[in-house]
């Protein structure tokens, strides 16, 4: 068994970016720019957004943080998305999720400009990545794919296992993992809460994709020796060994799983460092124009 350490992954990345950052402000160009909207005082939405700050000043970018209350209305969130989609400082955004539940996800992400949707949720993007064309990938599934490439974990023909079908993982990952080309080229199943035979079906893996938000749902005697394991899973549980008073786990029982895998991520340490550093990437193509001139 051996660790895929995204934690270490996205440092690399991390100073790539920001050596290409420093070649864009020697040239006299314009410093990459990212919003994040944060919507009232989720724990997890606090601490992410927090992370994505830091990690854009690490590599040089602009930032700026717009916070709004619990009450805001849709109508104010979308003047706010309409003022970010005209601003030609603002190379991408993100509307935290998830949003209120007086306001609807679905309208303010269609309302952000797909050119600045560097969270990858718009419907243009989520279809140009069906078809396999240039677009801003969602950030956790190009986290995964990134690891998969820089582990150089063989993919092609590989019978691939999807534990979840929300739209933020589930299914971009499936679709990205269906691609022709490397990483990809796998046989594709996505499981969900009404799959009758999970467990049958997970043994038939060789690369599993856990994305289903149930603590240590991935068993031991659920997983072929050798298989390939992804755990996207991060909830808090309680902990009285912790300052914080929880932990992160993962949707995989790591005990169980790992001594059986030719390959694993951690929880924390594994997909999560790499959701941010897929983020910094697509910021950094906006503000190059390269996908969308």
């Amino acid at each position: 068994m051996q660790l895929i350490d995204g934690k270490a992954v996205a440092a690399q990345i991390k100073q790539e970016i920001a050596a290409e950052v420093a070649q864009i402000i020697a040239a006299g160009e314009k410093r990459p720019h990212l919003v994040a909207v944060l919507v009232g005082h989720d724990g997890g939405s606090e601490t992410y957004v927090a992370n994505k700050v830091r990690a854009c000043e690490e590599v040089g970018f602009k930032s700026t943080l717009i916070r709004y209350e619990q009450d805001v209305t849709e109508e104010e969130l979308l003047a706010c998305v309409g003022r970010l989609n005209i601003d030609t400082d603002v190379d991408g955004f993100i509307v935290q999720l998830p949003l209120p539940k007086h306001i609807s996800e679905d309208k303010i992400t269609e309302a952000i400009d797909y050119r600045k949707d560097v969270d990858g949720f718009h419907p243009v993007n989520v279809g140009r990545m069906s078809l396999g064309m240039p677009c801003f990938l969602s950030a956790t599934p190009a986290g995964i794919v990134e690891l998969l490439r820089r582990y150089r974990i063989d993919t092609s023909g590989k019978h691939c296992v999807v534990l979840g079908r929300s739209n933020i993982v589930g299914k971009p990952v499936s679709m990205l993992m269906i691609q022709k080309g490397y990483p990809g080229d796998c046989t594709v199943t996505v499981c969900h809460s009404r799959t009758t035979n999970i467990r049958e079906i997970c043994l038939t893996a060789d690369i599993i994709i856990a994305a289903l938000g149930v603590p240590e749902f991935l068993k031991g005697d659920m997983v072929k020796e050798g298989a390939v394991v992804i755990d996207v899973g991060t909830t808090r549980v309680p902990s009285d060994k912790t300052r914080s008073g929880f932990r992160l786990t993962g949707d995989v029982m790591f005990d169980e799983v790992a001594p059986k895998c030719s390959w694993i991520t951690p929880v924390p340490g594994g997909v999560g460092p790499m959701t941010i550093v897929s983020l910094l990437k697509n910021t950094l193509l906006a503000g190059k124009r390269v996908i969308y001139p």
